[in-house]
């Protein structure tokens, strides 16, 4: 789950028993470095741990327990993540929430966020902070969410060989190593991952390379570096209709059978900091990073080729000192990317030769797209007792977009710039110590999201200079605390962010989006999260857990043409969310995990004429760590996926709709009963 007061966490087949408590975990993502017990914000933590208790193959059962945020997956590369209602009405991805892997943006200058293209092996910790209470990262509407490379043990050397297997044809194999001496620390792994899928034309082929290192610089210095690459070839069924989920859901939509579909890339991530401590004062951390994605995609409607390119700069310095005898920290900087989006359409010939697939055929369109993002921070933390912590800052963003249309031979190739201008981000934040271990807190935020490209140009393929980025005012009030001796942690959050000038996305064709500023939305809600160690003895522990958020996301005022959406529910979020589940793990290396999860109805359409389907799905996982010869540590691993066989949809296209006769295609249908089984062996040197 998100935090255990007690956890047995596996780390490359040793187990190590942890009693951890509130004021020992501390936040990594923020320039300040923070207790989570004294944080002003709402924030979860996942950690490695709570990876393994999954399958290991995607993260949407393991992000799906954190209150107020939703993944939906209608297949490992067709996701969608939100957190309190941010981005639901997003037609295809995840918008307005940024992404970052060791401090490299997974974000791009436009705001699309992808992460199921990082292998999980390479995954140490993952923090999520929720709503727009990070001003070093830009404030954006919905949060952000960091991810932590993992790193060898101290003083370790090891191998490590793993196989997974599955239903549907699940076939994923890993070679992972590692090595420390306390000043060199790197680790690397190979993931080659294969899936034929439960859908026609939903086959899947993901090898990744992943290499992290870390070198102590003398005393006061550290040198890393980060290097990833995926390759993808990922077949896509689409959504279908009502009628095909209840009786057919193993179909394509019948378009993307016939052109045989799919998406392909080579990405490649890049990124060498470096971190330096002057004196007891002064620190200061820099990185810079590349991103690399060379991508074709044949569809239906077309086929597109797109690459991406982008570098980027981020530097803070932080002073820590004490005015009035009272403990204070600040940290100032920014952040710089440039990026480059080139794409060409052509024709797809699938239906002059039946049978053969998607068939390239002319060009019709190539555009190049210029993006430019910066952000400058400014964050401050001040003791003001020993109870009572304040935290502030301010963040300042530009995002500037250029377009280019190459194609046409008669254009001038002049660039057309556009800018949203200045946008200004304050935040304050207080957090009170009312006993050791107990902690309550409220906060006062604004973030921003900015429209991405598509949603800028007119059906003429003109930008809208008209249109304004969504700006949100968040409110938090929130409890954190540890009880009976630190075996029951307990979070709790009531919420409300109000935004205008939302940004909707109008449908005009088959494939083409408008960007419309229609009015104002509200976002409240309360979150919770209970986690008690039942049962804490040295041979045996009993963890169960429960957490949830209830939702009222609703329009203030919605107008859409003639339409008047204002005061429904706001489209594609689920109106509730829980989770329970019971962790149990034994001295002889045996665990038993358990995850019941339970999704509310979403609204499909913006007039709530049509709801998806409430319903619960239960995980179970067990997995047994053994020793041979001293130095050879095993585990095998067995689990099954929605045991109850539950048919359900697993994502939604918000607003679809049926062109001709056809009926709406709102679904992505999710998989039966599936069971997965595996084994590694690792040998440390």
């Amino acid at each position: 789950m998100l935090l255990f007061v007690v956890s047995t966490t596996a780390i490359f087949g040793q187990i190590k028993n942890d009693t951890i408590a509130l004021s020992a975990v501390t936040l990594k993502g923020s320039p300040i470095k923070n207790l989570l017990q004294n944080t002003a914000a709402s924030v979860s933590v996942i950690t490695a741990a709570d990876i393994n208790k999954s399958d290991g193959i995607i993260l949407t059962s393991v992000l799906n327990k954190i209150p107020g945020l939703t993944m939906q997956q209608g297949a490992l590369n067709t996701n969608r993540i939100t957190i309190r209602g941010i981005g639901a009405r997003a037609q295809y991805g995840t918008n307005k929430i940024k992404a970052y892997f060791d401090g490299i943006p997974l974000t791009t200058g436009e705001g699309e966020t992808t992460i199921d293209a990082i292998d999980l092996a390479s995954i140490e910790k993952i923090e999520i902070i929720k709503g727009p209470n990070s001003t070093s990262f830009g404030s954006g509407l919905g949060g952000v969410i960091q991810l932590f490379s993992r790193e060898t043990p101290l003083l370790a050397s090891f191998g490590k060989a793993t196989v997974t297997f599955g239903s549907f044809g699940l076939l994923q194999q890993r070679l992972s190593a590692g090595y420390d001496d306390s000043k060199t620390n790197i680790f690397s792994s190979y993931t080659d991952l294969q899936t034929d899928g439960f859908r026609a034309n939903s086959s899947y082929n993901r090898k990744s390379l992943n290499l992290h290192g870390k070198q102590k610089m003398g005393s006061n210095g550290i040198l890393s570096f980060l290097g990833t690459f995926t390759r993808l070839k990922a077949f896509i069924p689409s959504s279908i209709n009502e009628t095909d989920l209840k009786n057919s859901p193993e179909k394509a939509a019948s378009t993307w059978a016939a052109a045989q579909g799919y998406e392909s890339y080579d990405q490649s991530l890049f990124g060498l900091g470096y971190d330096h401590r002057f004196s007891e004062k002064w620190s200061m951390q820099t990185s810079v990073f590349s991103n690399f994605k060379d991508a074709y995609e044949p569809r239906p409607f077309d086929i597109l080729k797109d690459k991406t390119s982008s570098v980027g700069f981020r530097s803070n310095v932080n002073y820590k000192d004490q005015v009035f005898s009272l403990p204070f920290e600040l940290s100032f900087g920014s952040e710089l990317l440039t990026e480059n989006y080139k794409y060409s359409l052509f024709k797809n010939g699938y239906q002059s030769q039946p049978g053969q697939g998607s068939i390239q055929g002319d060009e019709f369109s190539a555009i190049n797209q210029n993006r430019n993002y910066s952000n400058y921070f400014l964050q401050m933390e001040l003791w003001i007792s020993a109870k009572l912590h304040l935290e502030t800052g301010v963040a300042l963003n530009t995002t500037k977009y250029s377009l280019e249309d190459v194609f046409y031979t008669n254009s001038s190739g002049q660039k057309t710039p556009f800018t949203f201008g200045k946008v200004c981000s304050p935040r304050v934040g207080l957090s009170y110590k009312v006993s050791p271990v107990k902690n309550i807190f409220t906060s006062v935020s604004k973030g921003f999201s900015v429209p991405s490209v598509a949603e800028t140009l007119t059906p003429e393929g003109r930008i809208n200079t008209d249109l304004k980025p969504e700006i949100g005012v968040n409110y938090e009030l929130g409890f954190k605390g540890n009880w009976l001796r630190n075996k029951v942690y307990t979070e709790v959050t009531f919420y409300t962010t109000q935004i205008n000038n939302l940004l909707v996305a109008r449908r005009t064709a088959n494939d083409q989006y408008v960007g419309i500023n229609a009015g104002s939305s509200s976002h409240s809600g309360l979150e919770f999260l209970v986690n008690y160690a039942l049962l804490a003895l040295p041979q045996l522990q009993i963890t169960p857990y429960f957490s949830g958020a209830v939702n009222a996301f609703k329009f203030k005022e919605f107008l859409d043409g003639d339409a008047d959406y204002s005061g429904n529910q706001l489209t594609g979020v689920p109106e509730n969310q829980f989770n329970f589940g019971v962790d149990l793990n034994t001295k002889n290396g045996f665990t038993v995990n358990t995850s019941f999860r339970t999704m509310g109805a979403i609204p499909l359409n913006d007039s709530n004429t049509k709801y998806s389907e409430r319903y619960a799905l239960l995980d179970i996982k067990t997995t047994y760590v053994f020793t041979i010869l001293s130095v050879l540590k095993t585990e095998l691993n067995a689990g099954i996926n929605n045991a109850s066989n539950t048919k359900y949809a697993a994502n939604i296209l918000p607003n679809a709709v049926g062109f001709g006769t056809a009926a709406p295609r709102y679904f992505y249908p999710g998989n039966p009963v599936n069971w997965y089984g595996g084994f590694s062996v690792t040998y440390f040197f």
